[in-house]
């Protein structure tokens, strides 16, 4: 067995996860996954810049995350930065940051690669004979990767749960003309994605990320988060638009009292969970499959 870190810095969120990992079998035991709300992102649709204060809470959140890859031995270290950061015009001082601190300098992934680490890390555990389609739903971007064992079609498109709230949400809650030009965003990277993968061809749809794990964490009644009810549960399409009613006719402070959410999640979740309604709606799905392992547990193999 290899231990390895795997890091996932996102637009909302970086997270880390220690594992030991056998080369061959791609067995995986995990150590340690943690995650904090960084929203590395902030304002870069706009500025096309990261923030001074959003890369100082990224690096916070490195320095925290480098005590416990020495305190447990990793032995390897992947580091891998994807929406934000490919958008950002200063991501050179990104790219400092994190290898001063980490001793590795972060990979800017590109949208398909994202995608790759995405679709292992998700169907690992699965074993069907049906094609998948993995929906990635993150803060600037979300993917769409079908296949089996293997990576058949993928896109990446500029839709996320920060990326669109920041763009279009100015009311609490959302006004209607707000929610209807989130759609329309979304509805027209659909037919993007639509272009390279046959998003409806697939006979099951596997989500992932803080907003779709959110989702079915609400859908499931839970009163706290708990990851185990929540991986490979299975949310029907009237319960995500029950979800999705629900968040966008909440204020803000009505959605900080629902526990599950995350208090840094707690101003997207209603895109994010927009989003997902609409591909179910686009796809045909009748449910989705939740699943607690991402992106991470891919980078974590691709390590070993």
């Amino acid at each position: 067995m290899t231990r390895v870190a795997g890091i996932d810095c996102g637009t909302n969120s970086i997270r880390l996860l220690v594992a030991d990992v056998h080369p061959e079998t791609g067995e995986l035991v995990e150590l340690d996954r943690r995650m904090t709300i960084v929203r590395l992102g902030q304002g870069v649709d706009r500025t096309g810049r990261l923030a001074p204060e959003a890369l100082e809470r990224t690096f916070a959140a490195c320095r925290a995350y480098a005590e416990v890859i020495r305190e447990l031995g990793a032995e390897r270290v992947r580091f891998v930065a994807t929406s934000a950061s490919r958008d950002a015009e200063n991501r050179d001082d990104f790219v400092a940051g994190v290898k001063d601190i980490l001793g590795v300098e972060p990979e800017v992934i590109t949208g398909d690669q994202e995608a790759e680490f995405s679709f292992t890390g998700a169907t690992g555990e699965l074993s069907g004979t049906e094609k998948y389609l993995v929906v990635d739903i993150g803060g600037g971007s979300t993917e769409f990767v079908v296949g089996n064992r293997h990576v058949e079609a993928a896109r990446s498109v500029d839709i996320g749960c920060v990326r669109l709230t920041e763009r279009h949400v100015r009311s609490d809650p959302p006004a209607a003309a707000e929610v209807d030009a989130i759609r329309a965003d979304v509805r027209a990277a659909l037919a993007l994605a639509e272009e390279t993968v046959p998003i409806a061809a697939a006979g099951t749809l596997v989500g992932l990320a803080g907003s779709v794990t959110t989702v079915a964490a609400i859908a499931l009644g839970l009163e706290e988060y708990d990851s185990e009810r929540i991986h490979h549960s299975r949310i029907s399409r009237e319960q995500v638009a029950a979800v999705v009613e629900r968040l966008l006719a909440s204020t803000h402070e009505e959605r900080a009292a629902i526990a599950v959410i995350h208090p840094g999640r707690v101003d997207v979740i209603a895109a994010g969970a927009l989003v997902l309604l609409e591909i179910m709606e686009r796809t045909g799905a009748r449910e989705v499959v939740v699943s607690e392992h991402d992106i991470l547990d891919g980078i974590a193999l691709s390590v070993a």
